[in-house]
C-alpha cells in the first residue's frame, strides 16, 4: 500500500499543520511543549469522553476554578461533585473522577504517575486515557486512539473491515504512524484533523494536509470509511417519576443508588425502568400525570418518563431516605438531565393548574 512506504512524511506533515493551525484549548500546551499540566489533561480527557469540546468547556472552567488542583478535587465531598458534573451526562465518569483523584492524592502525593502502565493502574483510567496522559502530559510514546483517530486512520488505510472489529487493526496502524518524538502533539493533531477536516460527514479533504498519502481520498469517498455495522435498535423502556411538593416550597429528592445509572446523583422519586405495571406512587395525594411523558435516550435504551405530581401536608414525609429542596433553587440541586426535564415538566404542569383553578 503507497500510505506504507510514506510513515515518516504523515507525521511530518501533519505536526507542520498542527504548529500552525492547532485549537487554543483551555488544557492544552502551546505546540512544541510537548507537556502540559496532568491534571488539566487528566480532567480534561474524562470529560470529552463522548463529549463534544463545546459543552465540555464551560464545565471544564468552571471544575477547575473550583478545584484547581488534584488534591482539591479528593477533598471534596461526592454530592459536590456529581452536582457540578450534572447535565454532563454519563454520570459513572463522575464517580471513577473522585476515586482516581483520591488515589493519586492519597497514593502517589499528589502527584500522576507518568507512564501508561502507572496511569492504567488508577481507579476508573482506561488505556485510552492512560495512553493520552502519559503522551499529551508527559510527552511519553504512546498509541492515543479516540473516535477521530480512529476516523482519520480508517481513511488514510482505507481500512474495510467494519467496526468495532476493525479496532485492533486501525491501533496497529496508528502506532506505525505515531512518532517517538512530539507523540503528544501528534495525538492531539490527529484529534484536531478529525474534529475540524476528516469530519464523519463532508470531510473538507481540499484542505487536509494528508490527503496525498490518503487511501480513502483517492477511492473519491472517503466518507465511506469507517466501515460500521449496522446498528441495533435500542430497547424502549418505561418509567414514573413522582414530584411531591410541600406548602412551604420544597421538594422532596432522593439520590439514587451509587451503582446503576445516574449513580450518586439527586433525583425525583421514581420507580424502576421496565414494563411493569404501573406503580403505587411514594405517599398518598391528590395526584395528576404530566400529559407527555419525558423522553431521553440513554446509551443502550430510550426511555419515556411518565411525570405525576401532587401537593402533599407539610407534615407528610416520604419513605425512604432523602431530603427537602427549596423550589426556588432546583436549579441548584445538580439534577441530572432527565430529571431536571422532569421538573420543568411537573412545574409547568402545576401552573397550568393554578392558572386553571383560578378561572
Amino acid at each position: 500500500m503507497r500510505v506504507e512506504g510514506n510513515i515518516q512524511k504523515i507525521a511530518s506533515d501533519l505536526l507542520a499543520h498542527y504548529d500552525v493551525h492547532a485549537r487554543r484549548l483551555p488544557w492544552r500546551a502551546p505546540p512544541g511543549a510537548n507537556a502540559a499540566n496532568p491534571y488539566r489533561v487528566w480532567l480534561s480527557e474524562v470529560m470529552l469522553q463522548q463529549t463534544t469540546v463545546a459543552a465540555v468547556a464551560p464545565y471544564f472552567a468552571r471544575f477547575t476554578e473550583r478545584w484547581p488542583d488534584v488534591a482539591a478535587l479528593a477533598a471534596e465531598q461526592d454530592a459536590e461533585v456529581m452536582a457540578a458534573w450534572a447535565g454532563l451526562g454519563y454520570y459513572a465518569r463522575a464517580r471513577n473522577l473522585l476515586a482516581c483523584a483520591r488515589a493519586v492524592a492519597d497514593e502517589h502525593d499528589g502527584v500522576f504517575p507518568d507512564t501508561e502502565e502507572g496511569l492504567r493502574a488508577l481507579p476508573g483510567v482506561g488505556a485510552y486515557t492512560a495512553a493520552a496522559v502519559a503522551a499529551i502530559a508527559f510527552g511519553r510514546r504512546a498509541v492515543v486512539v479516540d473516535a477521530n483517530v480512529e476516523r482519520v486512520v480508517s481513511r488514510l488505510f482505507a481500512i474495510s473491515t467494519p467496526l468495532p472489529a476493525a479496532r485492533p487493526e486501525i491501533r496497529a496502524a496508528t502506532d506505525a504512524i505515531t512518532p517517538d518524538l512530539r507523540a503528544g502533539d501528534f495525538a492531539q493533531a490527529m484529534m484536531d484533523l478529525g474534529a475540524t477536516i476528516c469530519t464523519a460527514r463532508n470531510p473538507a479533504c481540499g484542505i487536509c494536509p494528508l490527503r496525498e498519502d490518503c487511501a480513502a481520498f483517492r477511492t473519491a469517498d472517503p466518507a465511506a470509511f469507517p466501515v460500521k455495522a449496522a446498528k441495533k435498535a435500542k430497547p424502549h423502556r418505561r418509567g414514573h417519576g413522582w414530584w411531591i411538593e410541600r406548602p412551604d416550597g420544597h421538594v422532596w429528592l432522593v439520590r439514587r443508588p451509587e451503582k446503576g445509572m445516574l449513580g450518586g446523583m439527586r433525583a425525583l422519586p421514581s420507580s424502576e425502568w421496565n414494563d411493569a405495571p404501573d406503580p403505587t406512587p411514594p405517599v398518598a395525594g391528590a395526584w395528576r400525570q404530566v400529559a407527555e411523558p419525558v423522553a431521553h435516550v440513554f446509551t443502550h435504551f430510550s426511555l419515556a418518563l411518565t411525570v405525576h405530581h401532587a401537593h402533599v401536608g407539610q407534615d407528610v414525609t416520604p419513605p425512604g431516605e432523602g431530603e427537602w429542596w427549596p423550589v426556588a433553587r432546583i436549579a441548584k440541586a445538580g439534577l441530572p438531565t432527565l430529571f431536571a426535564r422532569a421538573a420543568q415538566a411537573a412545574q409547568t404542569a402545576m401552573k397550568e393548574k393554578g392558572k386553571d383553578a383560578r378561572l
